[in-house]
């Protein structure tokens, strides 16, 4: 079970990286670099997380970049950030990966593809479906779809989701006409789906699943029903909802935070 042992402050060169635990993404060169110069400036804001795996050996679990950008301090500042804030955290390796993982795609700014190499490996570790959906913070319909769909997937659909070009909804479909095939068809399947993609052009902008009209009045019968009852909700969360709400421009990721957030908003 991952736990937090304490706050320390600790040598900064004891901090090791496990081969088995490293950045989600390749290390981005400007985002280091603005890092390095606000840190010179303000000081390390936030402790690094660290895996004590042994009494005093460490292992760098989340922040990566400012320990890049720390680096490149020490290089032109000798005897700077000689010792450093963290955050211990003590577990197995699996769950030391997990959270790894979890940090890397627990941005406001994280797409749906960030998650699913986190699901896959929770999976692996012998998670349930209903812990991978706590831990990461997802509903456990989106965790099963993961699991159904992502192992198996065309590496261009998943490009295709990368940047954008392509709904998950959509995505989804093709997954399942390409499970459904004659074995052997699977990819003239994908092929043939894509080539009507690209006829049809750019998807079209999902319809509004709920107006602000009835987002009101839905909640105000939840309050009238409920008058005590709460929402424990993140950022993430409100950002959601205040994308469904616009209409015009949110993911099915979002579609289902809002849905769990806010249980009662979305059905009739």
């Amino acid at each position: 079970m991952i736990t937090t042992k304490r706050y320390d402050y600790i040598p900064f060169p004891s901090i090791q990286e496990h081969p088995a635990i490293a950045n989600h993404r390749a290390l981005n060169a400007d985002k280091v670099k603005h890092y390095a110069g606000d840190i010179l400036k303000n000081g390390l804001l936030e402790p690094l997380i660290v895996w004590e795996r042994n009494g005093g050996e460490y292992f760098l679990v989340g922040g990566f970049h400012r320990v890049a950008a720390i680096r490149i301090i020490r290089e032109k500042n000798p005897g700077y950030f000689d010792r450093i804030d963290v955050r211990v955290v003590s577990g197995e390796l699996d769950e030391m990966r997990a959270l790894n993982l979890k940090l890397n795609a627990d941005r406001l700014d994280a797409k749906l593809v960030d998650y699913f190499d986190s699901v896959i490996y929770l999976n692996n570790a012998n998670w349930s479906k209903e812990q991978i959906a706590e831990f990461i913070d997802k509903g456990v319909t989106l965790i099963d779809e993961i699991l159904r769909y992502v192992p198996s997937m065309d590496r261009r659909l998943r490009r295709m989701l990368e940047e954008n070009k392509i709904s998950w909804n959509r995505c989804k479909g093709i997954c399942r006409a390409a499970l459904d095939a004659v074995p052997g068809k699977e990819k003239a399947v994908v092929d043939a789906a894509l080539i009507a993609l690209k006829k049809d052009g750019t998807p079209q902008a999902q319809p509004r699943p709920i107006t602000m009209g009835k987002a009101v009045k839905r909640l105000t019968a939840c309050a009238e029903k409920q008058p005590k009852a709460r929402y424990s909700v993140t950022h993430a969360d409100l950002l959601a909802l205040l994308s469904v709400l616009k209409g015009r421009q949110f993911s099915d990721e979002q579609l289902e935070r809002v849905r769990s957030a806010f249980p009662g908003l979305m059905e009739e």
